[in-house]
């Protein structure tokens, strides 16, 4: 059962650093409100509840969006670079580096928020969440890694689960206590709050670290890990199935359908659906990820014991494609589509990212987690500028106009669409079902 102790503190590695990502989604209004509001009061409200005056850092929607698409963008770069380093000095040498400099970014990014109304607002929080992006990213790839070794051939996609279940739980915590906290506290404390709950993961990585190395050494494998960590050579990228890379595909193509929409829901849901405030909105967009948060180790255990993981990704796209169709065209609760979104996204999560595991060998799989991730980010943040430009370049002072919000979802539509292509061929291509049937295979290709 010591591996289940060492999944406990992986687990917690993320926790602070998710719930620290989306607290901009969650302030969406306050981070593009105006400076000052020349005299009306701060969030003052019409009698129909639309918002009158919302004094914030002045940002506007395509700054906005930059913030999530530096995250991606230096996510994408760092984390090829992490994976490596990872498989060649190991998963503590991680674990120390990329918590720190979570904890780093997260600090930079506060800290701009104190220089509202200056030219120092945007570049320091953009560095804060260029250094933030390059640690939490890489931050994963070492706490799959450390899943992937401690139960490959075991409970995998349950282990997966597990750990996307408490990330998801700091999620799923900011969308419900930020706007909370930021109206006793103010902005700059919220964000420094979310400083403080990186900390936490710091903690948490150097306990995993510890319980990793004392299991190794028990285990008597420490030496050979490392044997096996000086053949690494960054040649060994070409060896990569073409499964593998389908894979990569169908992984990006589906969360640029999901992280786009999530940081902008909030938004989205005061501007079409009559009679929601923000923090309502907030709680209806964090349903994604509390969908997430109750279903991930059930979906995990359920993958394990049927598999078919390989099918699973193409029903997750088709289940998909109506959620989006709903935002667009319709006038349905949005709460229904964004329980829909978090079912699907939670069995897109514990079929996709396990079966990388499957493909490549253990001395590798920091790497092969790494490319994919960044081929991952590089289409997030692709697609966040997108949705920026789709959106506007004025102050949301006003409403964005509707017409806008729709075209943003039939982007989201075209993703999700490529997703099914390229998970449709992966299953045609995956001739040794190394993903599609439930055994674990002892050797990949």
């Amino acid at each position: 059962y010591y591996r289940f102790v060492v999944l406990l503190f992986n687990c917690m590695l993320t926790f602070g650093s998710y719930f620290c990502f989306d607290i901009p989604s969650v302030l969406q209004d306050h981070f593009q409100g105006n400076l000052t509001c020349n005299g009306s009061p701060p969030n003052g409200t019409h009698h129909n509840g639309s918002t009158d005056c919302v004094e914030g850092l002045g940002m506007t929607p395509e700054q906005y969006n930059l913030l999530y698409a530096v995250y991606s963008w230096t996510n994408a770069l760092s984390v090829i670079l992490a994976g490596f380093l990872i498989d060649k000095l190991g998963n503590r040498f991680g674990l120390f580096l990329f918590s720190f400099l979570t904890v780093l970014g997260s600090s930079i990014f506060a800290l701009g928020s104190h220089f509202k109304g200056t030219p120092y607002l945007l570049p320091l929080m953009l560095t804060g969440r260029l250094l933030f992006g390059s640690g939490n990213g890489s931050l994963i790839i070492v706490q799959n890694r450390i899943s992937g070794f401690w139960f490959k051939g075991k409970e995998l996609a349950m282990a997966f689960g597990l750990t996307l279940s408490f990330s998801r739980l700091g999620s799923v915590l900011n969308f419900l206590l930020t706007q909370r906290f930021k109206d006793h506290f103010g902005i700059q404390w919220t964000l420094w709050g979310g400083t403080i709950l990186c900390v936490l993961g710091f903690c948490s990585a150097v306990t995993v670290s510890v319980l990793d190395k004392v299991g190794m050494k028990q285990l008597g494998l420490d030496g050979t890990i490392q044997e096996e960590s000086k053949k690494v050579r960054v040649q060994d990228i070409q060896r990569l199935p073409l499964r593998y890379w389908l894979l990569v595909l169908t992984i990006t193509f589906f969360y640029n359908g999901v992280f786009p929409f999530v940081a902008n829901a909030s938004k989205f849901i005061q501007d079409k659906y009559p009679g929601y405030d923000q923090q309502t909105a907030s709680y209806i967009a964090g349903a994604v990820y509390g969908s997430s948060l109750v279903l991930s180790a059930i979906v995990g255990i359920l993958i394990d014991f049927v598999g078919m993981r390989g099918i699973m990704a193409v029903l997750c796209a088709v289940f998909t494609l109506p959620v989006f169709a709903l935002l667009a065209f319709t006038f349905v609760p949005p709460l229904v589509s964004t329980l829909w979104l978090g079912v699907t996204y939670c069995f897109a999560a514990a079929s996709m990212w396990p079966s990388i595991t499957l493909m490549v060998p253990q001395a590798t799989l920091g790497t092969a987690l790494g490319l994919a991730g960044s081929v991952q980010m590089i289409g997030v943040g692709t697609s966040n500028l997108i949705v920026g430009r789709i959106l506007g370049t004025k102050s949301s002072e006003a409403k964005i106009p509707l017409w806008r919000w729709q075209h943003m979802m039939i982007f989201m539509l075209a993703n999700i669409i490529a997703c099914i292509v390229t998970s449709v061929i992966l299953n045609v291509v995956d001739k040794k079902q190394v993903i599609t049937s439930r055994r674990y295979p002892s050797s990949t290709a």
